[in-house]
């Protein structure tokens, strides 16, 4: 998968100019976070099509992980089930349909204390024309070797899933069974 999402990454910076934006750095001293990232990419869909790749497990199916689930409410799963056994995503915190998802965000198995303290993640949608601009925006960041291991693996990893997204809708639902091949059925 890392491979496939990289090609993705890669087709989207030299395809889509100015349609992926990375920002990462400090936030101002206000803020209880030293820092926090930021990725907007621009996608070529209707808002409510948006929405719903992200707010139902069918929709999350078909870029993020051919196992998602999502139960849309407060204290509800936003997870990728990958196959391998390994899961992504986290916990909703709130929501505001087609404006906004707040997750209390699993960090990657590798980063055991980030992944059991979280992180906030905040998607942010906004129609333009006939394309959405989804905005992540990653802060609770703490210091600490892994904090910082887990900040940098997740300024890649996070700028692929958004150019997954967009990857599903230039070209349609992701066909896992192409990606993954049986291991994309549930419990593989």
């Amino acid at each position: 998968m890392r491979n496939f999402g990289f090609c993705l990454l890669l087709a989207v910076i030299l395809l889509v100019p100015g349609r992926l934006a990375v920002a990462q750095g400090d936030v101002p001293a206000a803020s209880a976070s030293p820092q926090q990232l930021v990725i907007e990419v621009e996608v070529p869909a209707q808002l409510s099509e948006v929405w719903k790749a992200f707010s139902t497990s069918d929709g999350l199916s078909t870029w993020l992980t051919p196992n998602a689930a999502v139960d849309l409410k407060p204290g509800g799963e936003w997870t990728a089930h990958f196959p391998g056994g390994s899961t992504g995503g986290g916990t909703i915190v709130s929501f505001v349909p087609e404006k906004e998802l707040v997750l209390a965000a699993l960090a990657p198995d590798q980063f055991p204390h980030v992944r059991a303290e979280r992180t906030r993640a905040v998607f942010q949608f906004e129609a333009r024309g006939n394309s959405t601009v989804v905005r992540l925006t990653q802060s609770g960041w703490k210091s600490g070797p892994e904090w910082t291991r887990a900040y940098e693996y997740l300024v890649a990893g996070n700028a692929q899933l958004m150019a997954t997204l967009h990857h599903r809708f230039v070209n349609g639902p992701i066909d896992w069974g192409k990606v993954f091949g049986d291991r994309a059925q549930p419990g593989k």
